[in-house]
């Protein structure tokens, strides 16, 4: 189905990029723009930046960027039809009815048959778990205590002994290898053909928030490695974005989710009674579980396995979760090392009384540092006060940070002027430390200045031209789009120019005449180059250089390029090395105003 612009532009004007991204990450108002941590890679300070003046998105850690259009397809992995369907109903807008492209059929097809394929995958593993092959993995499941109720709620099934048994089934209902090969359930092997990845398992459906099977874990029965398998990332599952039991957690209209570490220990907590229990998929807490979690509750309690590893997963967890705007709180399973062995043992009514008293996150981080003093010794008493001075300060409200103050003098018995003092001293420390390593910082930033300086003048002046109109009237006579000497970013500012001629510079409707993913990205980082400057002089100076630059790299590249027999290009390089020259000089000076 072919949209006209005039349409996808009504539905980007009605879907504010601040809103929409808002449904999916917790943010923040720093100056005109947003903040919040990235969805798109595991971080624990925000570099997830929101403009809702340019209505575009751009991570300054990973280089994720682009419109509200691409956030909806990254984020939900959906090619561009599917994303201005979703905005569309978002926005109540109606879409023209008619037949999608060939391509957009042809993707959501693909799709369709891969979500297909691993409900077939579930069926097939669910019957083969009631037969004869299966009693090995029916016993394992019985030993665990699960009941048969339990074993259906969440499709659990076995993969056969003996590789090559799924294969033939699907091959059976008429699935094409291309597909098979695409839905991460077989091995390619060049001389035995397509082999089962799963044989010999107990099979873990996963399922994403509406409940459609997108990919499969699997324990293997007897002692072989890995333990515990799950399927690869394909073009419907993705292990950072999804969580195990969600779809059946986010209808217990709970105020806080229970996070375990594992398939079985989500299982045996829901089969408890407790509905809102989830688990990440074989990987650590990243960014986007915490910002899918925060879609459905404020709170989150770890019960991960209280070894030495599970106390370190909750310890990674704690600050990605508080990132996302999650308050965490680490449940306490001794003598047990992980929730099903304590439901078992103790039971449903003391498992909720452990969860009611779960412990203070940062209280925890501080218990479990103190483990590594000896909090006997003075010295040892001293370091370890010394650490969590440090860690005091990462509350920037001082009312916040007493109230945690007067907690650890009470647990450790010591005086509360005390801690303060040593406080306030690791405070004003901390400000020397900070400023070197933003020397460091800046060194290294001014020596890739210089190294990318070309670059960095067309990108540094196509943010400008985005964000201060006046800055045309600045250039006007200097640059135009010809001087933008790299292909991209002379096709970024022909079309900037353009809007400016007629009326309006808006680079987020810029962004849909570039259909590649990569090039949106490419381009979205142009509109949000960064320079450090400190005061109004210092910024047009900058402007001056940026312009000076850019014009000087233009014209050694049309020098290059220039055809023997062409005296006018010829007589237009003299020209304008002439104006550069009274530019640089001062002799001429730029209108400058950042307006």
């Amino acid at each position: 189905m072919y949209y006209s612009d005039e349409i996808i532009e009504e539905v980007r004007i009605k879907n504010d990029i601040v809103d929409v991204i808002s449904d999916y990450v917790k943010l923040q108002k720093k100056g005109s723009s947003y903040f919040g941590l990235c969805p798109f890679h595991n971080e624990k300070s925000p570099s997830f930046s929101v403009s809702p003046d340019k209505q575009m998105y751009y991570c300054f850690g990973c280089g994720a960027g682009g419109n509200v259009f691409t956030f909806i397809m990254e984020y939900e992995n959906y090619n561009f039809v599917e994303a201005l369907k979703y905005l569309a109903q978002r926005a109540g807008i109606s879409l023209p009815e008619g037949e999608a492209s060939k391509e957009a059929r042809a993707f959501a097809d693909f799709k369709s048959h891969l979500l297909e394929v691993q409900k077939r995958a579930a069926s097939f593993y669910y019957y083969q778990l009631w037969q004869d092959d299966g009693k090995q993995g029916l016993s394992y499941l019985r030993n665990r205590k699960l009941s048969d109720e339990t074993i259906k709620k969440f499709g659990l099934g076995y993969s056969p002994k003996y590789s090559g048994n799924l294969y033939k089934f699907l091959k059976s209902k008429g699935y094409s290898d291309e597909i098979l090969k695409e839905s991460g359930l077989f091995h390619v092997d060049e001389r035995r053909g397509m082999q089962d990845k799963f044989w010999n398992r107990v099979m873990f459906p996963i399922m994403d928030v509406n409940n459609r099977v997108i990919g499969f874990g699997g324990r293997v029965m007897g002692d072989a490695k890995p333990k515990y398998l799950n399927s690869p990332e394909t073009k419907i599952f993705d292990k950072s974005r999804n969580l195990y039991g969600l779809n059946l957690a986010r209808t217990a209209r709970k105020p806080y989710l229970i996070v375990c570490e594992g398939y079985m220990d989500v299982i045996a907590m829901h089969q408890a009674g407790f509905q809102n229990a989830v688990a990440s998929l074989g990987t650590a807490l990243t960014s986007g579980h915490a910002s899918l979690m925060s879609r459905y509750a404020k709170e989150a309690l770890l019960t991960y396995d209280s070894d030495e590893a599970g106390q370190k997963a909750a310890l990674r967890g704690i600050p990605i979760l508080k990132a996302a705007g999650i308050r965490p709180r680490v449940v306490n399973l001794a003598p047990y090392k992980d929730p099903d062995e304590f439901i078992k043992a103790e039971g449903k009514e003391a498992f909720e009384k452990r969860l009611m008293e779960a412990e203070n996150a940062f209280l925890f981080e501080v218990r479990i540092l103190g483990k590594e003093y000896d909090l006997s010794d003075p010295e040892g008493k001293t370091a370890f006060f010394r650490e969590v001075s440090r860690k005091l300060l990462e509350f920037p409200e001082e009312l916040e940070r007493n109230n945690y103050m007067e907690s650890l003098c009470e647990i450790y018995r010591i005086k509360f002027e005390d801690l303060r003092k040593m406080v306030n001293h690791m405070a004003l420390s901390g400000v020397s430390q900070i400023s070197a390593g933003q020397r460091i910082r800046e060194t290294k930033e001014k020596k890739e200045n210089r190294e990318n300086g070309g670059k960095k003048a067309q990108k540094l002046m196509l943010t400008w031209l985005t964000s201060y109109p006046s800055m045309f009237d600045t250039i006007e006579g200097y640059i135009t789009p010809e001087d933008f000497v790299t292909p991209l970013y002379h096709r970024a500012a022909e079309l900037v120019f353009e809007q400016h001629q007629a009326g309006e510079v808006n680079p987020a409707k810029l962004l849909n005449q570039f259909s590649d993913p990569e090039e949106q990205k490419e381009v979205t980082a142009l509109f949000h180059a960064t320079l450090h400057l400190e005061g109004e002089e210092e910024a047009k100076k900058a402007v001056l250089e940026t312009v000076c630059r850019l014009k000087k790299d233009s014209i050694a590249w049309k020098n290059e390029n220039l055809a023997p027999t062409d005296l006018l290009g010829l007589q237009n390089i003299v020209e304008a090395r002439k104006r550069l020259e009274d530019l640089e000089r001062g002799r001429v000076s730029l209108h400058i105003s950042f307006h």
